[in-house]
């Protein structure tokens, strides 16, 4: 299947090829005939598999060449991150057409979003909070939806929108097309679904499972030689782009500080940064301007960076479905990855052996040759989270590192 079988006008199918794209993913061969075809939709793929372009394309056909003033489509994303990447997407999309998108989120002016509103968008792609307050002054009109996205439902929902949530769909016309896309479906998020959607389709692609091009190990190290270690691999280890994830701000901007104290470019991504701040980190990390980037679980949704080659879990999530999240920042569009965690304790061993589950096999133990861990056995350490498996060649393309699916 192509593009060309979906019968997109040539506006869209002009800015399709200008992105680049060649053959539609799984998720978009399902969805998007669906969601022309009018549907509400219940969508469920892993993260980077294509979801963005499985709602904006039909969104754009629907809109059409010539689309009439006000706001049309409304796509709710629970991260500013992921607002921006959204918009931008629907510009680079709909480059050869006369949509206006867009982006509504907090913690930056209200200037612009709104001088975007007076210009007359036909999308918004929005966080909820903000989205609300324009709606409550006055300067947002949501009686002409037409469709409605709410994407990374789960992650909405986690971040304790969904009051939020209710209270938007409340002002939205009842005759509209609902699309629901969510990388993992919990109870609450279907619960959620079956009172919003009409008869939904369900498109689910591949299991909710971190993704097969992605390669997996273990580095066991105590908790006061974990920044030495991650320090040492990223000096011995072929790294294109790092994404290194921790579990407190105030852990990730004190470990960007010491990899800068030991020569890396590294850039830092948290909460508390402004978006100003927020966006000049991706801006640097894309251009490669940093080779490493230090981040919260802000990072672990949506983020599209390409050749991110390594994504280190620096501390061990909290959750299988936040592991999956945070590795599936690499291996994606069909590259291979790799994906490191330190764990420290014994305590580790029982979300270890869940992502195993997850993984579908054992995920190698490694010891780094050479490598000075004092009194600390990493061999001893491997009774507690599993089977061990030795492994030690870390470099891109050895023969001796092994793969698991």
């Amino acid at each position: 299947m192509s593009f060309n079988d979906f019968g997109l006008n040539k506006h869209i199918m002009s800015g399709i090829n200008g992105a680049g794209f060649t053959q539609p993913t799984p998720i978009q061969r399902e969805a998007i005939p669906l969601v022309l075809g009018g549907r509400d939709i219940i969508g469920t793929a892993q993260t980077g598999t294509g979801k963005t372009a499985a709602f904006v394309l039909p969104i754009l056909q629907r809109l059409g060449p010539n689309p009439s003033r006000g706001v049309r489509a409304l796509i709710l994303e629970p991260t500013r991150e992921l607002a921006e990447q959204v918009n931008e997407s629907i510009r680079t999309l709909g480059a050869h057409t006369s949509v206006r998108s867009v982006s509504v989120y907090g913690g930056v002016s209200k200037g612009p979003q709104l001088e975007g509103l007076r210009r007359g968008a036909q999308i918004v792609v929005a966080c909820p909070g903000r989205l609300l307050d324009h709606v409550q002054a006055g300067a947002l009109d949501l009686s002409g939806v037409e469709v409605v996205v709410l994407d990374e439902a789960d992650r909405m929902c986690d971040m304790g929108f969904l009051p939020d949530i209710r209270r938007i769909l409340q002002k939205l016309p009842s005759k509209r097309q609902t699309l629901f896309f969510s990388a993992t479906m919990p109870a609450e998020i279907r619960r959620l679904a079956s009172t919003i959607l009409t008869e939904p389709a369900e498109v689910q692609v591949d299991r909710i499972a971190p993704a097969e091009t992605v390669n997996h190990a273990l580095y066991p190290v105590p908790e006061t030689l974990k920044a030495r270690l991650l320090t040492t691999l990223l000096q011995e280890v072929d790294v294109e782009r790092a994404l290194v994830f921790t579990r407190t701000k105030h852990g990730a901007e004190r470990l960007g500080k010491q990899l800068r104290r030991e020569g890396h470019r590294v850039g830092v991504l948290q909460g508390n940064m402004s978006q100003t701040q927020r966006q000049a980190a991706m801006k640097r990390f894309r251009e490669g301007k940093h080779r490493v980037l230090v981040a919260t679980d802000v990072a672990s949704r949506g983020l599209d960076v390409s050749g991110i080659s390594h994504v280190i879990n620096y501390d061990m999530p909290d959750t299988v479905d936040a592991y999956t999240h945070r590795i599936g920042r690499t291996g994606r569009v069909g590259r291979t990855g790799e994906a490191f965690t330190f764990p420290t304790t014994w305590s580790d061993g029982s979300l270890i052996r869940q992502i195993e589950q997850a993984v579908g096999s054992p995920i190698e133990r490694r010891r780094l040759p050479g490598f000075d861990y004092g009194e600390f056995n990493p061999e001893r350490q491997y009774a507690h989270v599993g089977k061990s498996r030795s492994g030690s060649s870390l470099h891109r393309g050895s023969s001796r590192r092994r793969r698991f699916r």
